[in-house]
């Protein structure tokens, strides 16, 4: 009963984020692989999305953990009466475009940008990403664990069809004929491979439209990079690379591969949310569906109408389905991390777009670089001018679940707000849609989010110039600071009470 108590602690540990469920490495090994992936099968029987002997798409990321999480979900789908088709090691995007393509329901094994000793599962019905609802329906059958007793934890060889030739050629292909044969030549454009599943293939598409490659940066150990908030480290590497090769872009991709990390021709690297804006421009899109956590100035353009959402690839998607079904006009949505989502296909004239609605970092690397390519000026320069506001991110690892609960509920109040930033600026109005998001006079901005798939908070700061929007976040961030020092004396006095 007592180790029945800890493998059931073990799936209340385990979350569903912005995308996918995330959990510790070892959890997902001992308990989770086997509930959740026993969950998904059965659920998709039952809503009626596939039937026994349907094929189920499986991949992962490069994570040390990730094949042998991948195992013990083929072999509880195999049990359950599914013929599961082995992608191998490819990018997330790459397997959701293959699955659509056939129909099929899949399953990513890969914790994305989290840290190494973490990992998750992204799910995938046969008519795309799982939803919000479909989450909750899914965890509350894993939650039923002791309906896995008849699924034991084992090491077989499972003798998968495989499908990896097939799925990443698909993917390809499909970016490969975005841009014709030597388009983006006479760029010199690093790849920034670390640990990514993306690298190869972003390396291989870049040579194909006779861009000159320089690898930089390969590891055979997983390296978590969050492109959403990049490490120092990473950032002065970035810089070191492009000033000594002379490079005109840095590219590179999280470790799945649907986050695009793309820096200029300084190392300096561009927000995920300006990401989205020229891929939107490059696409011709109408409409673009994206997080309030993106840079408030989209609006301010003019040049599409902006819906905006919670933070998460389900809201996005959500959003973007109706949006595309009300109008018919392009849609598109991405992200602050920079992954992208197409609703519908779109037409380039040349060739047609199909539909991919999860986030892809392909897509936008392209569209950028031949912004690049097309306008004859450095990528520093194209980006300017679309004239966003100047933006900066920085989150605090290791933040407590209850502090940053406690913290949301107390900011909620406009007069507290007003207390907790009094030194740092006058507070005009607020928006709660996810986390909290202010403004102050100055045309200032600062929001507060809690992760979603991680014990972090975030927060995001703009301003009128790159200086004022680092000094906002820094002074964001040491306010959170205070909080949590002040939340754990009183959580400590507390316990000291009740003991």
């Amino acid at each position: 009963m007592r180790g029945n108590r800890s493998q059931l602690k073990k799936l209340d540990d385990m979350k569903f984020g912005t995308s996918g469920l995330r959990g510790l490495s070892v959890d997902l090994v001992e308990v989770g692989a086997r509930a959740y992936a026993g969950a998904f099968g059965r659920y998709l029987v039952e809503l009626g999305k596939v039937r026994t002997g349907d094929a189920i798409l499986i991949g992962n990321d490069l994570r040390d953990s990730s094949p042998e999480i991948k195992m013990i979900c083929a072999t509880v789908l195999e049990r359950l009466g599914f013929r599961v088709a082995d992608c191998g090691t490819v990018p997330t995007p790459a397997l959701a475009f293959y699955a659509s393509k056939l129909e099929a329901a899949g399953l990513m094994v890969t914790g994305s940008h989290i840290a190494a000793d973490r990992n998750g599962i992204k799910f995938y019905c046969p008519n795309g990403e799982i939803n919000k609802a479909d989450e909750t329906a899914i965890a509350a059958l894993a939650a039923d664990y002791r309906s896995q007793s008849d699924v034991p934890r084992d090491n077989t060889v499972l003798p998968l069809e495989d499908h990896a030739e097939r799925c990443l050629r698909l993917f390809y292909e499909r970016n490969a004929r975005l841009l014709s044969g030597g388009a983006l030549a006479g760029l010199k454009v690093g790849v920034y491979e670390h640990s990514s599943v993306a690298r190869d293939l972003i390396a291989m598409l870049l040579l194909r439209l006779g861009a000159d490659v320089v690898p930089l940066g390969r590891s055979e150990i997983f390296i978590p990079v969050d492109t959403e908030a990049l490490s120092p480290q990473t950032i002065i590497s970035l810089e070191e690379w492009a000033g000594s090769h002379g490079l005109d872009a840095v590219v590179s991709a999280d470790g799945d591969g649907d986050r695009p990390l793309i820096a200029d021709e300084m190392g300096r690297p561009l927000r995920g949310d300006l990401i989205g804006l020229m891929t939107a421009r490059f696409l011709g899109a109408k409409t673009i569906v994206t997080p309030i956590t993106s840079n408030s100035g989209i609006e301010a353009l003019g040049f599409f109408s902006v819906i905006r959402t919670k933070v998460g690839s389900p809201f996005v998607i959500a959003a973007m389905q109706q949006a595309s079904a009300a109008s018919g006009d392009p849609v598109i949505g991405f992200e602050a991390n920079g992954g992208v989502l197409t609703a519908s296909t779109i037409d380039l004239g040349r060739y047609r777009l199909e539909a991919l609605p999860t986030r892809d970092c392909i897509l936008p690397i392209l569209a950028v670089l031949s912004q690049v390519k097309s306008q004859g000026r450095p990528l520093s320069v194209v980006a300017r001018s679309y004239h966003l506001p100047a933006a900066a991110a920085g989150r605090l690892e290791n933040y407590p679940v209850e502090a940053s609960t406690a913290l949301m509920s107390y900011l909620r109040s406009f007069e507290n707000i007003s207390v907790f930033l009094r030194d740092v600026g006058q507070v005009t109005s607020a928006n709660d849609i996810d986390g909290l998001r202010v403004t102050l006079t100055e045309r200032r901005t600062i929001h507060f989010r809690p992760s979603g798939n991680a014990p972090e908070l975030r927060c995001y700061a703009e301003a009128a110039t790159e200086t004022a929007a680092w000094d906002l976040l820094n002074a964001g961030l040491a306010r959170l600071r205070l909080w949590t020092n002040e939340f754990s004396k009183q959580q400590a006095a507390h316990e000291d009470i009740l003991n």
